[in-house]
């Protein structure tokens, strides 16, 4: 039960810190509007950090859970209830971001709904869904292998400063395509706030089947093959 709180609140931390910066960089009123993806990139890999130093062993990702159960680490019977406890807290840190800024989404009735919407969740620039799984797919595969070879480095504090820097990276090197989900809780749980939320102004479509597909199903698939990689090849 331990593992499971601290799953739900150190996904929701790290959701805090994510959906509230692209309210920050989108929305009317915000002190921070239109910063740009170098500021938002930047706070997701800082608060991916600051959530994994205070919660310490998590997965804070579905991905990283079923990582962990291919490699023999934690039974497969955990998979579900860890990843369910996360997309809560996925939804939980939304709602309070939402709270948060309720009055820059009031300020914000004239903005394109579709960009309002991915506030919440990622959205592909270009919609070409085999394609869009392949990149969900690699940058997840790179993500998860970079981490489970930091995690055998046995230095105090490493684990957490790294995959900060990591997300950072493959935000700046790949995120153009998708938005770098690489996380099915990071975007299923926003996604289903963004559809109960009395947003001001309306909703556009959720669009739950790029939702589901690519940054739901791909990253799995990409953690999965990044496990046996990283036994097979990498020997850990």
């Amino acid at each position: 039960m331990h593992q499971l709180i601290a799953e739900f609140l150190g996904t929701a931390l790290m959701i805090v810190f994510g959906v509230g910066v692209h309210c920050c960089e989108v929305l009317n009123t915000s002190k921070y509007q239109n910063s740009g993806h170098i500021f938002a990139i930047t706070t997701w890999g800082f608060g991916i950090t600051i959530s994994l130093f205070i919660f310490g062993d998590v997965s804070i990702n579905p991905a990283m859970v079923v990582a962990q159960a291919v490699l023999g680490n934690i039974p497969w019977s955990s998979v579900i209830p860890i990843s369910i406890a996360e997309v809560l807290g996925a939804i939980f840190g939304s709602i309070v971001v939402f709270i948060a800024y309720y009055d820059q989404f009031k300020a914000s009735k004239d903005i394109d709904r579709v960009k309002i919407r991915n506030i919440f969740s990622t959205n592909p620039n270009v919609r070409n869904l085999p394609r869009n799984f392949f990149v969900e797919f690699i940058d997840t595969f790179i993500f998860i292998t970079a981490i489970l070879a930091i995690a055998s480095i046995k230095t105090p504090g490493i684990v957490p400063i790294a995959v900060g820097l990591l997300v950072w990276a493959i935000g700046m090197g790949m995120g153009g395509p998708t938005g770098f989900a690489m996380n099915l809780a990071r975007d299923m749980g926003p996604r289903i706030a963004h559809a109960i939320l009395p947003i001001p102004g309306g909703k556009a479509n959720n669009d739950w089947q790029y939702g589901i597909l690519v940054p739901g199903i791909a990253p799995l698939l990409g953690a999965a093959c990044a496990a046996l990689f990283a036994r097979g090849f990498l020997g850990l």
